[in-house]
């Protein structure tokens, strides 16, 4: 008998396959969808810190003017009357939470340890399974010119974010930090339950025939996995929380390759904007196939296999053996 089941920052899933933060995973609808068919956890849509900031502003301001209100009264989002993204993204957590049982992940988008920081509870408190913070901060700020400055940001999220909930945090970062190994090894040994490797995030092209700027590259392709692939393999055994990996993973060969190399689950979007939700069952089939062939019954059993730890030539994941392909190649 086969066994899909996998643990991810302490959840329990019936499936590798999560459906990460994107536009298939915005409204209960599609989260019905996607349980029906078969995805191990949900990742909602990434609520920004700035749409909290925005909407603490807009309490604030009715609380000047209404000066009689009792300070205690003084709940965030619980004054707002008007439908708002933040209100909405709470009720969609609590709707889901009632009509599916597949673990429902939040996503907060942020970049800063500043007040919206609490909102974290109302995530925990609308029946969010976990948090996952969803961080990318481009090293362009010229008034911070120490890489360590922009570091200790994510060390001062996550830090305040565990201190406010008591469900699993996890944390989805890009690869674009100048010590990257030891980087996601410290990071790992905060109170975080999961990291994923990694963000995919907005990429600027231009419009010549209209001058405007416009995105590139949305979607990942296949060949987007080798970079995730490698760290991955690298890091196994290397952290202290589970990892996930996301990029590139549009089949179910995708996941068998990133369990290979370590990862207790992969988040996929791109191929479900391609192929749909149904094609999850697709993938399900391919990765049973290959655990049929190789007798494997569980997916721990060849989780890491081919990490970096466990392959008989180690330098495979770094340059030496770069460049003696590249002479093959060129010879």
């Amino acid at each position: 008998m086969i066994d899909l089941t996998t643990h991810y920052a302490g959840l329990k899933l019936k499936s590798p396959i999560i459906a990460a933060s994107s536009g298939m995973t915005d409204s209960m609808q599609k989260i019905q969808i996607l349980e029906d068919s078969g995805v191990g956890a949900i990742v909602l849509k990434s609520l920004f810190e700035e749409e909290i900031i925005k909407e603490m502003e807009n309490v604030a301001n009715q609380m000047m003017a209404n000066p009689l209100t009792y300070p205690d009264t003084y709940d965030m989002f619980d004054l707002v009357d008007d439908k708002n993204s933040v209100q909405d993204y709470l009720d969609l957590i609590r709707e889901a939470k009632s009509k599916t049982s597949v673990p429902l992940i939040a996503s907060i988008n942020c970049q800063s340890d500043q007040k919206w920081i609490y909102f974290s509870k109302k995530i925990q408190n609308a029946g969010a399974d976990a948090l996952e913070l969803n961080m990318f901060i481009m090293p362009s700020d010229f008034d911070k010119p120490n890489t360590a400055d922009i570091e200790r940001t994510y060390f001062s999220v996550v830090n305040e974010v565990c201190r406010q909930v008591s469900i699993p945090v996890t944390i989805k970062i890009s690869s674009y930090f100048s010590n990257l190994g030891p980087f996601l090894q410290q990071l790992s040994q905060t109170r975080i339950k999961g990291m994923v490797l990694f963000n995919r995030f907005f990429a600027p092209d231009y419009d010549l025939d209209t001058l405007d700027l416009i995105p590139s590259f949305v979607l990942s392709t296949p060949a987007d996995i080798q970079y995730t692939l490698r760290w991955m393999a690298i890091m196994y055994n290397r952290v202290d929380c589970d990892l996930a990996a996301s990029t590139g993973v549009h089949d179910g060969n995708g996941v068998i390759k990133q369990i290979l190399a370590g990862a207790n689950a992969t988040q996929i979007a791109s191929t479900l904007y391609k192929n749909g939700p149904a094609f999850i069952k697709t993938m399900h089939e391919q990765i049973i196939s290959f655990m049929k062939e190789r007798e494997f019954s569980k997916i721990d059993d060849f989780r890491g296999l081919l990490s970096q730890k466990h392959v008989r030539n180690p330098a495979s994941f770094e340059r030496v053996q770069f460049i003696k392909n590249f002479r093959n190649l060129t010879s």
